[in-house]
């Protein structure tokens, strides 16, 4: 496995899902720029915190995901193979997550002559 940290937006808004034994977990597919190119991310969490922030999000949105990354390759309807991403995502970080983390961080130093 490749650990990865992948930012992009997200092509779609993130799915819930349900598994047979009853957890709930979550698809999104991220789309990462590469120059003027994109390659599209096919991102799943199953832990509580990264489930919960992806279905806060919707289509658009700016995303950093980490996780165990796995390299593949799809065959488009025009014929070329192109490469594509699967992260099982372990954490998820969205601009609200860095504004309450800087937030937290700048209450912490302020002086109470502030």
């Amino acid at each position: 496995m490749i650990d990865a940290l992948i930012a992009g937006k997200l092509y779609a808004r993130p799915q819930p899902h349900t598994a047979k034994n009853g957890n709930t977990f979550a698809t999104a597919k991220l789309r990462a720029a590469i120059g003027e190119e994109a390659l599209f991310v096919n991102v799943i969490a199953f832990e509580t915190g990264a489930v919960a922030a992806l279905l806060a999000l919707d289509a658009g949105d700016s995303v950093a995901v980490t996780g165990n990354l796995t390299p593949k390759v799809w065959t488009a309807k025009d014929g070329p193979a192109r490469p594509a991403l699967d992260v099982v995502a372990a954490q998820v970080l969205t601009p609200y997550h860095v504004t309450r983390k800087r937030a937290a961080v700048g209450a912490s130093t302020r002086h109470p002559e502030d």
